[in-house]
């Protein structure tokens, strides 16, 4: 029998590679969300990858009904918890919005976990729980800055639940994996980054400038104690990041009944926002439009992880770097193209 992994968020960025993942694993994933911040298609981008069908329920985690109806149902074995709003600036406009669902959808996990006996849970954390760190590369004992943002505040607020949650004996064993930047698409281009709207990250940004559907690309500040002066930061392929939520699974398998870690998830390197602009035009050979702008409120300087804690303790550690990230977030690109010429 495999193991039934609910994968909450799990038709977004990283969920839906975190579910392809895990089937390639031999877990079978059972996915849950409310498309607020995704598209169905990439559940059809997920069966067309693995080949078989997708576990399904369409809904909120804070749904205390649906939740333990789903775990009563399919016999869950563990959780991945990627399912919260995202975007800093929202954030900062609707703050309650941003506490009600992404600290109070872990607690009605944690309570519906524990009522199903069920103990092993992945957090999706944040880099943004270090604020502008002191010093690079970031280890995990790195201390926590004040938050930026309501969004960085929820990840913090959550890993402290989580941590108090063990503290208190709760037979549930947690893993904290706090992402740098995800880049990237799957290599078949059958999934990758769908953001609704204008995008928040610069990558995709960078894709939709190179295939003409926005006019340029604004790199914010070239004045930063940088190389180039423009911002650092650690771009992860989101392919490497779905391993890691596998290993982390496959982790807390044989570990006490009460257990908490966490763990950096990045390349280890930092590039500047121009060396991802240079390096798209490389893999692209398109040229791509931009112009500096001024600074960006709350924009931190560098970060970078340093990951060899997952590299010892998980057996992780990426293995694709920037051009691999850039020339699959190309053809991801050129494939939404494509199918939008065919709808």
């Amino acid at each position: 029998m495999k193991k039934k992994i609910l994968i909450t968020g799990g038709a977004g960025y990283i969920g839906s590679h975190t579910a392809v993942a895990l089937f390639e694993a031999g877990f079978e994933p059972v996915v849950i969300d409310d498309f607020s911040n995704s598209d169905k298609s990439a559940v059809r981008g997920i069966e067309k990858i693995v080949g078989q069908e997708v576990k399904l329920y369409e809904g909120d985690c804070n749904d205390v009904k649906l939740m333990e109806e789903i775990f009563s149902t399919e016999g869950i074995a563990g959780v991945i918890h990627f399912a919260a709003y995202k975007a800093v600036g929202e954030s900062t406009e609707h703050p309650l919005k941003y506490y009600k669902n992404n600290v109070g959808s872990l607690l009605v996990l944690l309570e519906t976990m524990r009522k199903f006996e069920v103990g092993d849970i992945v957090f999706s954390s944040s880099c943004t729980v270090y604020g502008q760190p002191d010093e690079n590369p970031v280890k995990e004992s790195t201390p926590r800055k004040e938050a930026e943002s309501p969004y960085g505040n929820t990840k913090k607020v959550c890993e402290d639940i989580l941590n108090d949650y063990v503290k208190s004996k709760a037979p549930v064993r947690v893993i904290a994996l706090r992402y740098f930047n995800p880049v990237g698409a799957h290599p078949s281009s059958a999934i990758g980054e769908l953001p609704l709207g204008v995008p928040n990250n610069l990558v995709p940004f960078v894709t939709q400038t190179g295939a003409g559907l926005r006019e340029q690309l604004t790199v914010f500040g070239d004045d930063y104690d940088t190389s180039d002066g423009t911002c650092i930061r650690d771009y992860i392929h989101v392919v490497d990041l779905a391993e890691a939520h596998v290993k982390s699974i496959q982790h807390l398998a044989d570990k006490p009944a009460t257990y908490f870690d966490l763990f950096n998830l990045g390349t280890g390197e930092g590039n500047t926002v121009l060396e991802v602009v240079k390096t798209f035009e490389k893999v692209s050979g398109e040229s791509l439009k931009y112009k500096i702008g001024p600074r960006r409120s709350g924009d931190i300087e560098k970060v970078w992880a340093n990951t060899d804690k997952a590299e010892q303790v998980l057996g992780w550690r990426s293995r694709l770097n920037l051009e691999d990230a850039l020339r699959d977030s190309w053809n991801w690109q050129l494939s939404l193209k494509e199918k939008e010429k065919m709808s």
